[in-house]
C-alpha cells in the first residue's frame, strides 16, 4: 500500500447527534467550552447543526452538534450518537480514486461541499457485494484539507 497517492493528515471533525442539540450544547458548549463557529441547515440531508471548535487555527477539531430537522425522516442523524469522524486528506480526487479502486464503498453524493465550506465524501458504514471495504459500523467523512492545514500537518 505505499503506492497510495495521498496522506491522511488528522482528525477533521467528529459528528455527534441526537434528538435536540440544545442537550447537546449543554454539555459540549456550557459545560465543555466549546465554541460555536457558524450553524448549518439541510433539508436534503435533514440536518440543524451547530459548527463548534475544539482547540485552535489549522490544529482545531470541528465538533458537529447535529439534531434532524424531522426525526421521522431519513438520514437519521440522531439515531447513531457518534454520527460520523472526518479526517483530513491532502489530495481528496486521488483517494476517491484509489480507495474506489481497491473495494471501498462511498456513500451516494460524491464529492461535494460539505457545512463548513470543504470538498467532502462518506466512506459508506458497509460494504457490500461490488465495493467489500466500509467503515464497518462507522461513517467516515474524508474532508480536502486546505493549504494551511496541508502545510502544518503535512
Amino acid at each position: 500500500m505505499n503506492d497510495r497517492p495521498f496522506r491522511i493528515l488528522g482528525v477533521q471533525q467528529i459528528a455527534i447527534g441526537g434528538s435536540s442539540k440544545q442537550r447537546l450544547k449543554s454539555l459540549w458548549v456550557d459545560v465543555l467550552g466549546l465554541e460555536v463557529r457558524s450553524s448549518f441547515v439541510s433539508e436534503r440531508e435533514n440536518v440543524d447543526e451547530d459548527i463548534c471548535a475544539l482547540g485552535q487555527g489549522v490544529h482545531a477539531v470541528e465538533v458537529d452538534l447535529m439534531q434532524p430537522i424531522d426525526a421521522q425522516k431519513k438520514p437519521a442523524v440522531q439515531a447513531t450518537p457518534l454520527n460520523h469522524v472526518g479526517l483530513w486528506v491532502d489530495d481528496l480526487p486521488a483517494a476517491v480514486s484509489w480507495m474506489t479502486a481497491r473495494g471501498v464503498r462511498f456513500a451516494p453524493g460524491g464529492i461535494r461541499k460539505g457545512a463548513a465550506g470543504h470538498d467532502i465524501c462518506f466512506i459508506h458504514p458497509k460494504g457490500n457485494d461490488e465495493f467489500p471495504l466500509g467503515g464497518e459500523g462507522v461513517l467516515i467523512e474524508l474532508v480536502q484539507a486546505p493549504p494551511a492545514v496541508i502545510a502544518a500537518m503535512g
